[in-house]
């Protein structure tokens, strides 16, 4: 342990010694009388992080004596780098020179956090005498020195940065030549860059396209750099030199930036392709957030640009080299401006990574920067104004249609008549894919290629322009091309009257119209015919049923008859197997059908689920019948789907034409009676049209109209049926029950009218009309049962719920009928919800925000998703009463199971359908809230529930009497 303690103290000690002990003696450098710039780069020797005093043993003098001096540091915030060196003159006459040490210089600068440039010396102090004199200048910092004859002088230098890129020892004539030489040289520069600048900034407001402000903007940018580089931005705005380096880096940026920006401008990357399009933009967005980087670390920002501007080099050429290759007038033009630069980028790499080192270089690549820049600058104006932009009003008329026809599409149809010679410019039959020239000849030439349907056509018209000494020729005809298929063309031309005022040529155009004429046949057929199975649609079953019975007033022999199928409890299949499934369902249903027919028969796509079928080719009644049969066979023969079978039914009403029938509205309506009973007996039936169902169907409609007046005559009413207490049995609430009486048929009952109003769009009339009932009813209750707690339930169907304004519709209803103490509840199916989740979550909870209860009717008989439990804001379930009703062994497991779900949730249970004492206590045991059913009580009216309320509570009561 001793020994390893004495060794770490030795060379504690020593360490001490050597940062304490004076630098070592430099080396001098002989001037001679005749050198008049020397670099003195290589001899001088830089110490970093000595303090603010600094020993230093001085070259040997004249007399070989070394001695050691001490340097005090000028500044106090200095960083204690210093740099050494050592002159000797050698002649016997006195020396005076300039001890040069420039602020930025671009050789060995680097890539990554590039030296920006700095103020290099502070001070410069001799072994011997004062302190040398500094000499103003704004690019370097210069101090004048004197040796005498025979002296040799140790010079230490206070640096005001780590980095001493360059140090010159100058004879001062010689040092004013060269710099007057480069003030010069950086004048004509930047008049050049500056000229250019303006220039195409002229161009841009003149021209306006989007190429001249990127170019101007890259001469700006260019400008900008060199007005930076040479200094010259120091006689507009006096900076310290650290904005210097901002302003450097800057310009540096604003390079890279405008170099990108032009090469996405100039070959149109928007235009070729969109990915290149977003890439070229980023790029561009990422350089110009370097400005904002300027003003944090000017080095980093200034490194990432030169990175920049070389990526932005190579992916140019790469873009060029391809669009040149393609044929891209733009990029070929741009190959010499672009080469340049590369080879600018090249020379700077070079210049950057020290590989080229001389004074001129730097200077020599701000000329390059301008020339590359003129070179560009050429290369869009050849680009705008080559290919005669300037020319415009120098085409004759004659040039100009010329051009029109070309740029149409079209090709010149010239008929010399005189001649009787046709031909067509370029060559139609060239165009066409035939023999060169077969087209060139007379008229009858064409006639073996067009249609059979058009020849006569296309010679009469022709004819008839010569005969009549007028008109024109327009047509459209099919010709046959090579592959035997017919294209259309239109033909348009008009007669030149010659001096005799007969017609000598006709002239016009011949254009290729096949994609038109397909459109407007596609068009056509869509019109009508179903675009799921192809089959005609209502619009053409309807307009061939009419031709069929106009031809059997005519004909004793014809008698059409109309089927109209639908398959039964399709939506269901929808909503099992999805809508794609069931369109292939559909397809597959319709080319079956389609086998059963023949020719004069007719099938259509009537609706989404149903087909109508005008039957002409059987009109023997029992043949008939069998037909319908072996359709509703084929409709339920097992399809294959997904690896399983699955079976449709349908309903098939028909009716077969008689004299009684005149219009074919008669005939269809008839079927559809017919297949209306055929769903009514269940479906999966065919039935013929009897004519008592014309009555059924007018007692319909009847009830229809009826349901419509007995809401606005107020004959619909609502019963009351209570929901009791599991545990006292008391009166907790009501069930409103919809109730009609109507002044003929009497009660009618509600699954009657109720699924009338469903598909007579009522239902949404019927629930309001519901609503106001009840809250009226609960106004009421607000003044004569004031200390009941009660509420009432009312339900509410999908059309209500799915309505845009249902919330609305509550609110507006509780600012007419306003009740404070009951509380109003809506009672919603499963199925209701999941006709549309998103839409009906969203309605609920506006519905909630009112002050509304929510309960899920017929939970158990629907989907019963726990997740909807919570999805949804209920506060109370009602279980179906076929939970109740039905004697299986586990029902009362799954009552407990749903009923303590609930009570976990925070949702009130009620279970309807319990008439037994022994549910009741069963249901009691399972924690039950409420029950509804026979034991509980039937439905009764307003007043009777009133009482029923007042009779349970004493002070109710006798308010209620009071009033």
């Amino acid at each position: 342990m001793r020994l390893v303690c004495a060794a770490f103290i030795a060379a504690l000690s020593l360490c001490l010694t050597l940062l304490t002990a004076p630098a070592g003696a430099v080396e001098p450098i002989s001037i001679s009388r005749n050198a008049e710039a020397l670099d003195l780069s290589g001899a001088v020797t830089i110490y970093h992080n000595r303090g603010q005093n600094f020993q230093i043993s001085t070259a040997p003098g004249a007399d070989g004596i070394v001695r050691t001096i001490e340097i005090q540091a000028t500044r106090e915030d200095t960083e204690g780098h210093w740099a050494v060196f050592a002159l000797a003159n050698t002649t016997d006459t006195q020396i005076d020179r300039l001890i040069v040490a420039p602020h930025f210089r671009l050789v060995g600068s680097d890539f990554f956090w590039p030296d920006l440039g700095s103020r290099r010396i502070v001070s410069i102090t001799p072994s011997e005498g004062f302190a040398l004199d500094r000499v103003e200048s704004s690019d370097a910092d210069i101090f004048s020195i004197t040796l005498n004859p025979g002296a040799v002088v140790t010079f230490v230098a206070e640096l005001a940065s780590p980095n001493l890129p360059q140090v010159y020892l100058w004879e001062a004539d010689q040092y004013k030549d060269i710099v007057n030489s480069y003030t010069l040289y950086r004048g004509i520069v930047l008049g050049i860059a500056g000229l250019l600048a303006l220039f195409l900034t002229i161009l841009f407001v003149v021209r306006g396209t989007s190429m001249f402000p990127a170019a101007a903007a890259l001469a700006w940018a260019a400008l900008a750099y060199i007005c930076v580089d040479f200094g010259f931005i120091e006689r507009f705005f006096e900076a310290p030199l650290i904005d210097i380096r901002m302003w450097r880096a800057m310009s540096e940026v604003s390079l890279a930036a405008t170099l990108a920006l032009f090469i996405f401008t100039y070959l149109n990357l928007n235009r070729w392709n969109d990915h290149l399009s977003y890439g070229a933009i980023a790029w561009v967005l990422a350089i110009v957030a370097l400005s904002a980087l300027v003003f944090y670390d000017p080095p980093v920002a200034a490194g990432i640009a030169r990175i920049s501007i070389a990526i932005t080099a190579v992916f140019g050429l790469g873009l060029i080299a391809v669009f040149s290759w393609r044929g891209f007038d733009r990029a070929i033009m741009l190959v010499p401006a672009w080469s340049l630069l590369i080879a600018w980028i090249l020379a700077g790499y070079l210049t950057i990574s020290g590989a080229v080192d001389n004074d001129i270089i730097q200077p020599a690549l701000a000329g390059g920067l301008v020339l590359v820049v003129l070179l560009i600058g050429f290369t869009i104006m050849q680009t705008a104004f080559s290919g005669g932009a300037f020319q415009q009003t120098l085409l004759s008329n004659v040039e100009r249609q010329a051009l029109a026809v070309r740029g149409s599409g079209g090709i010149v149809w010239d008929w010399d008549v005189v001649r009787d010679r046709l031909t067509t410019t370029p060559d139609l039959a060239a165009v066409m894919g035939l023999e060169n020239g077969m087209f060139q000849g007379p008229p009858k030439n064409w006639l073996p290629h067009i249609h059979g349907d058009d020849r006569d056509r296309f010679r009469i018209t022709l004819d008839s322009v010569v005969e009549k000494r007028r008109g024109k020729i327009d047509l459209n005809i099919r010709m046959r091309g090579p592959d035997n298929h017919f294209n259309w063309y239109s033909v348009r031309a008009r007669p030149v009257i010659g001096a005799n005022g007969e017609i000598v040529r006709c002239i016009g155009t011949i254009i290729d119209v096949s994609d038109q004429k397909r459109s407007e046949e596609r068009l056509l057929h869509d019109a009508v015919h179903d675009n799921l199975t192809g089959l005609p649609n209502r619009q053409l079953f309807m307009d061939r049923m009419r031709s069929a019975i106009a031809l059997a007033n005519i004909d004793e022999t014809i008698k059409p008859t109309a089927l109209i199928i639908d398959m039964d409890r399709f939506r269901q299949v929808n909503e099992s197997i999805g809508m794609a499934a069931g369109d292939t369902l559909l397809i597959t249903i319709a080319r079956r059908l389609r086998r059963l027919l023949r020719p004069h028969d007719t099938i259509a796509r009537l609706s989404g689920n149903q087909f109508g079928i005008i039957l002409l080719s059987e009109t023997d009644p029992e043949r008939i019948a069998d037909f319908a049969d072996a359709v509703k066979k084929s409709i339920k023969t097992p399809i294959s789907f997904a690896e399983r079978q699955i079976i449709l039914t349908a309903s098939i009403g028909l009716a077969t034409w008689t004299h009684a029938r005149a219009q074919h509205e008669d005939l269809l309506g008839d079927a559809e009676l017919a297949l209306f009973q055929a769903k009514r007996f269940g479906g999966d039936r065919v039935e013929p049209f009897r004519p008592a169902f014309r009555t059924a169907g007018s007692d319909k409609m009847q009830l229809e109209s009826d349901l419509r007046r007995a809401i606005e005559r107020g004959e619909i009413s609502l019963a009351y049926q209570p929901i009791v207490r599991a545990d006292d049995l008391s009166i907790a609430g009501f069930e409103a029950l919809l109730r009609w009486n109507h002044p003929r048929r009497g009660e009618v009952q509600p699954a009657e009218f109720i699924t009338l109003a469903e598909r007579s769009e009522l239902i949404v009339d019927l629930g309001n009309h519901a609503l106001e009932l009840a809250m009226r009813r609960l106004m009421d209750w607000d003044v004569l049962l004031p200390d009941a707690d009660l509420f009432l339930s009312v339900n509410v169907s999908s059309q209500q719920v799915m309505g845009r304004d249902f919330a609305n519709t509550l609110s507006n209803m509780q600012a007419r009928f306003a009740h404070r103490k009951h509380t109003l509840r809506l009672e919603i199916t499963e199925t209701v919800l999941m006709q549309n989740p998103e839409h009906n979550a969203h309605v609920l909870e506006k519905v909630k925000s009112l002050g509304i209860g929510l309960a899920m009717d017929d939970f158990g008989t629907g989907y019963s998703s726990l997740a909807y439990l919570s999805k949804f804001p209920f506060d109370t379930i009602k279980l179906d009463q076929s939970l109740v009703r039905n004697q299986w062994a586990q029902r009362d497991i799954l009552l407990q199971s749903v009923i303590s779900m609930a009570d976990n949730l925070g949702l009130s249970t009620v279970v309807e359908g319990v008439e037994t004492e022994d549910d009741l206590v069963k249901l009691r045991k399972m924690g039950c809230r409420y029950i509804q059913g026979f034991i509980a009580g039937v439905p009764v009216n307003g007043s009777v529930a009133t009482d029923m309320v007042a009779a349970q509570n004493p002070l109710v009561k006798d308010d209620a009497a009071a009033e």
